[in-house]
């Protein structure tokens, strides 16, 4: 193998490891965003609920 190919590869095989920790860090933010969403919901339903009463 040339040391063209080998540099290739080791191109390929990094980028494939930095997409695959970008893909990780993409999911945790979908996950915090529905997490906030969801405590938003649930601190206005308190309120409402107090604000009937």
């Amino acid at each position: 193998m040339s040391v063209k190919s080998i540099l290739s590869i080791g191109v390929v095989a990094l980028l494939a490891v930095a997409f695959s920790g970008c893909a990780n860090t993409i999911r945790g933010v979908g996950q915090d965003t529905a997490n906030t969403v969801n405590a938003t919901q649930a601190a206005g339903s308190k309120i409402g609920h107090a604000a009937s009463r």
